[in-house]
């Protein structure tokens, strides 16, 4: 995978970048984890930009400065930075294991393995079942407690990796298969290709004139560390970033047959089956059967629905939660498409803790095809983010406008990501508030409040006059942190009252409304937002993973505001 060298010197850059913040050095810490964002946002190889221009190309790029430039050399040259190895030596910790669970950073961990020895997730869960970490300096026995309760989170995740670190490798992977002489046939499948939250593994059906070639040449990847088994049709194999591959060769004349079956879901795929055993029909990887004749093979999947008496449904709803049904109806919705968001409507700036401008964001907004953004910094109460004031919101949004003035064909709205307080109160005062075009409202603090309290408080907060949106309205952050208990079905019957937008979250950390709730919403008439939660250019590419999730959700483009040009979406805020 032509890129894998950018993803591993980016990893060593942020397990560097962690160990300087345990030591407080902050400075280079921030440094390095600016290199490692710009080495996985990076289009071209780095070992092509070295044997081309060598370290002087390197000092070129954004964020790198020198001193990351030798390092990126010397990865180069002997497979290793020395000031990495030497740090890992002095703190041999599993750094990216136990900062996984909510609640532990850089600064504990140093103080676990100071204090007791703790170098990864099984030494601090022993520690757990002995009381330990209670009889350290600031913690106690609810700390330990809810670190224990992290710790099952993360291990119930099941080591299945977010979509948004998965998809980018298996499409390099896909197009580089396509590539190989003989190739006629190359996709992704399975939860993939479902685009799930989550991702296991990640299937590859190819077609090809020689299958031997193409197995050939997925075993002798740079990217491989391990091949787990290979046939004559298929390999499975272990990547250096932490996931399996399945790639499987099948005939030409079963690829859409077996395009549908290998993408699944398992119930959907059942439930399909049923469907054609009482039409006296046989359906398997090979092709819908009529006796011996196969009725339906070849490239198009979709030729295998039609034939059953159904419309083709989109992958991402093949869940066995009633397309089978709708689709037999013919009142399968026609899904939001990919490319059909005209604004983002959640992005942070340099204001508080995003990386870039608001000029350098609309620019870039701009040039991938936005036509709005919304400027949504944090507020105060954030305080870890620099979150602004009254004072400071009135200020920026005198910046907007004289970038707006600046930069022609985009709109850049004023906006904030407020905080909403314990009580279910706004952390601005409502005539400031009231001054923004879109307000965004959220929750950061109190995760742990009971079902009655945390409903209680954000339908209060739904309810503030000027309250536009209601941000990733359960709080979750997958494999890390779990949704807060809130009684969803009371936040949609609200927001329809009010005329709150619900936001569909696309960055692949919380993809949160999650789908279920998106239907139910769909279901009740309640309006939503597709937002990227952007705190940096390279950011506004979570849109794909937003849309993705409405579409699991069944959403259609009427459903989602800012499908609007900027007039029509400001229209149609509830204020």
């Amino acid at each position: 995978m032509p890129l894998e060298t950018n993803k591993e010197i980016a990893h060593i850059f942020e397990e560097m970048a962690l160990m300087y913040e345990i030591e407080g050095d902050r400075f280079r810490q921030r440094a390095l984890h600016r290199g490692a964002q710009t080495l996985n946002e990076l289009s071209k190889d780095v070992k092509n930009i070295y044997e081309k221009d060598g370290s002087k190309g390197l000092d070129k790029l954004p964020g790198i400065g020198k001193g990351m430039s030798e390092k990126i050399e010397e990865y180069l040259k002997i497979g290793h930075v020395a000031e990495y190895e030497k740090m890992k030596k002095s703190m041999p910790v599993n750094l990216e294991e136990l900062t996984s669970v909510e609640g532990i950073g850089p600064k504990m961990v140093k103080q676990l393995y100071d204090k007791l020895g703790i170098k990864n997730l099984k030494d601090l869960e022993i520690a757990i079942k002995k009381g330990k970490l209670r009889e350290l300096d600031g913690f106690g026995k609810k700390t330990e407690q809810n670190i224990a309760q992290g710790i099952e989170f993360v291990k119930s995740s099941g080591g299945r990796m977010l979509l948004g670190d998965v998809l980018p490798y298996a499409r390099e992977l896909v197009e580089e298969i396509k590539e190989i002489e003989g190739v006629a046939e190359a996709s992704e499948a399975g939860s993939l290709r479902r685009r799930q939250e989550t991702i296991g593994d990640v299937d590859i059906l190819v077609t090809a004139m020689d299958g031997k070639k193409v197995l050939d040449y997925v075993a002798k990847l740079p990217s491989v560390v391990k091949v787990w088994g290979r046939g004559d049709t298929k390999i499975s194999v272990h990547l250096k970033r932490g996931f399996d591959v399945d790639v499987r060769v099948v005939p030409k004349e079963s690829y859409g047959a077996a395009l549908q079956y290998f993408t699944g879901s398992k119930d959907h795929n059942i439930k399909l089956r049923k469907f054609a055993i009482s039409k006296k029909y046989k359906l398997n990887e090979y092709g819908l059967f009529k006796g011996k004749k196969n009725l339906a093979s070849g490239a198009d999947e979709c030729l295998i629905y039609k034939k059953l008496g159904m419309e083709c449904m989109p992958p991402e709803i093949r869940t066995d939660s009633e397309e089978i049904e709708q689709a037999r109806k013919k009142m399968v919705p026609k899904l939001i498409e990919y490319g059909s968001v005209k604004g983002d409507l959640q992005v942070q700036t340099k204001w508080t803790d995003g990386k870039d401008s608001i000029e350098e964001m609309a620019k870039e907004a701009k040039k991938i095809g936005l036509e709005y953004i919304a400027i949504t910094d944090h507020t105060k109460n954030l305080a870890m983010t620099g979150g602004l004031n009254e004072e400071k919101l009135l200020k920026q949004k005198a910046e907007i406008a004289k970038i707006n003035k600046k930069i022609k064909g985009i709109t850049i709205v004023s906006g904030t990501e407020c905080d909403i307080l314990k009580d279910g109160s706004l952390d601005i005062e409502d005539k400031v508030l009231k001054q923004l075009d879109v307000v965004g409202i959220s929750v950061h603090t109190h995760f742990n409040l009971s079902r009655n309290e945390q409903t209680e408080r954000i339908i209060k907060a739904m309810n503030n006059p000027n309250a536009d949106i209601l941000f990733h309205p359960t709080g979750r952050r997958i494999n890390k942190r779990p949704p807060y208990d809130v009684d969803i079905e009371a936040v949609i019957r609200e927001a329809k009252k009010t005329g709150i937008i619900l936001e569909i979250n696309g960055n692949p950390e919380r993809l949160d409304f999650q789908d279920e709730y998106i239907r139910m919403a769909v279901k009740a008439g309640v309006k939503m937002c597709i937002n990227t939660d952007a705190h940096a250019k390279e950011h506004f590419k979570f849109m794909e993973y937003g849309i993705a999730q409405a579409r699991r959700g069944w959403a259609t483009k009427g459903d989602i505001v800012n499908t609007l040009p900027v007039d029509g979406f400001l229209k149609s805020l509830k204020g």
